[in-house]
């Protein structure tokens, strides 16, 4: 399949499939998008600052990075687990501008660490950031209340229906410890229902630039 780089609305970098018409992230803004979806509707919303992380979709790895810029600004300890199926190339991220749009240029060794490392090892990227990658298809996924937070950014159901699914939702909901959450940019009625059929709360929040809606999900605490 085609693949190639283009800049999005903010000024930032993605991966753009033409064939599907689809984008790894916002085409209105990567950067702001991930900030608005993950940092803002996800980690800021964990209170505590020791926090596991599972992202559906590791791709770029622009969640993951600017994750770990804010466990620098905000002294969190991250335990960071990202899965991913097709990894991208090398080239592909030599060619990615997060980095100078993030004013970011103290932390390049730590962007270009996260994607030399390798799969399926814990690596220690700083004294507060751990990362584990796994090349693994969403539907292998079988953690078990191991998560604060799940980064739910898989390619869109328009391309990829089978990943919106109450089964893909299922191992999210036993994957989150309880109180947990999982934040994602979608806001189709069918993923909300699926995230409703597998006991999740949901709801819907406004969506970053571009979009009007997004959804936030939580683990339901069992009664005592």
């Amino acid at each position: 399949m085609k693949r190639e780089i283009i800049i999005t609305s903010d000024g930032s970098t993605t991966i753009h499939l033409p064939d599907w018409n689809e984008q790894y992230h916002s085409k209105h803004g990567a950067i702001q998008e991930a900030y608005h979806v993950f940092i803002k509707s996800g980690l800021e919303q964990v209170e505590t600052d020791d926090i596991s992380i599972l992202e559906i979709g590791f791709g770029t790895g622009l969640n993951a990075f600017i994750t770990f810029l804010e466990s620098q600004n905000r002294n969190l300890k991250i335990d960071y687990v990202g899965v991913e199926a097709y990894p991208v190339s090398t080239d592909e991220v030599q060619n990615l501008n997060y980095i100078s749009e993030l004013k970011a240029t103290s932390f390049a060794d730590v962007f270009q660490k996260m994607h030399d490392t390798l799969w399926e090892e814990k690596h220690q990227i700083s004294s507060g950031f751990q990362l584990t990658k796994r090349k693994q298809f969403f539907e292998d996924v079988e953690d078990q209340n191991a998560f604060d937070v799940i980064y739910f950014d898989a390619f869109g159901a328009r391309n990829q229906p089978e990943l919106w699914t109450e089964p893909i939702f299922q191992k999210m909901y036993e994957a989150l410890k309880e109180g947990g959450i999982l934040t994602t940019y979608a806001a189709k009625g069918s993923v909300r229902r699926a995230m409703l059929a597998v006991g999740f709360e949901v709801e819907r929040l406004p969506g970053p630039p571009g979009k009007r809606e997004m959804l936030r999900a939580k683990k339901v605490l069992t009664s005592s």
